[in-house]
């Protein structure tokens, strides 16, 4: 219930800096970034500013996709490759040039993406959906996806130390990446790409995010509830995935909701047990 009964920090944030990691220290906290950009869409549904079914073609100028939604995007159906993959093909893209979430959207019809299956037939995890959902984030705001996660979610609630990484902004201060033998990751071509990724932040600024939405104010009810639907049913399982949220579905009734990340040296999960009141970051 937003009390803090375990806090533990170690090691080195910066290593050349000699920057230890304390409760301020932000950190990349990877594909947990994929629940902060749900919500901010959720949001906005909640605004009535977009539908949660709507074609996202009716909002993306050419998106050249017919049949994907919103919500599609949100719950891994929509079918999208990954764009980690489809730039490696050849001709799609020069690799030595930095990604943006616009030049994904302009490859999609600039070398004629095919999808790589049919939409909302099947789950597959794909950062693609969520570099897309930041790109409409934008056009919905008509700001961008840093400054308007900053006012839509970061600012209201209090989350000074979380901020989403720029790569012409932050090269030089944000908290590096490292391999296990202690030698600093370089960045790559992909690291300019947002939504799914390159949120950084702290646990306790991540708790302050888990509390407010718990809140019975913070989305309409009939929408929170459709967060935590599993919506991936074509293969008999305990595993699902709702509107930015993981889950298993246990025989009970009972769910087990989290959501994990990892990009480059850093790992991250965000538990939130809503039956017990308990949250693990």
């Amino acid at each position: 219930d937003g009390q803090i009964i375990y806090e533990r920090y170690q090691g080195i944030g910066n290593r050349e800096q000699d920057i230890a990691i304390t409760q301020d220290t932000p950190i990349h906290i990877a594909s947990v970034s994929k629940v902060l950009t749900a919500t901010a869409a959720l949001l906005l549904i909640n605004q009535n500013k977009i539908g949660l079914d709507q074609k996202v073609n009716t909002i993306l100028d050419n998106f050249p996709y017919p049949e994907i939604t919103v919500r599609t995007l949100l719950d891994h159906r929509s079918g999208l490759r990954n764009y980690a993959y489809f730039t490696e093909d050849k001709g799609v893209w020069d690799r030595h040039k930095t990604l943006t979430n616009q030049d994904i959207l302009n490859l999609f019809t600039e070398k004629n993406i095919q999808l790589e299956s049919t939409t909302d037939t099947r789950f597959a995890y794909c950062n693609t959906n969520y570099a897309v959902l930041a790109s409409i984030i934008e056009k919905v705001t008509e700001l961008s996806y840093p400054e308007a996660m900053k006012e839509m979610i970061f600012t209201p609630l209090g989350m000074n130390d979380t901020y989403v990484f720029e790569f012409d902004k932050h090269l030089e201060t944000a908290m590096p990446s490292y391999k296990a033998t202690n030698m600093r990751l370089a960045y790559d071509y992909l690291d300019a790409v947002y939504g799914d990724k390159n949120i950084y932040s702290t646990p306790r600024d991540l708790l302050k995010f888990d509390m407010a939405r718990k809140a019975p104010t913070f989305l309409k009810k009939k929408l929170r509830d459709q967060i935590y639907v599993g919506y991936s049913n074509e293969h008999k399982g305990t595993k699902n995935y709702g509107l930015g949220m993981r889950m298993i579905e246990w025989e009970t009734g009972q769910k087990f909701l989290f959501h994990n990340g990892w990009w480059h040296g850093n790992t991250s999960s965000y538990i939130t047990l809503m039956k017990e009141g308990v949250t693990i970051i």
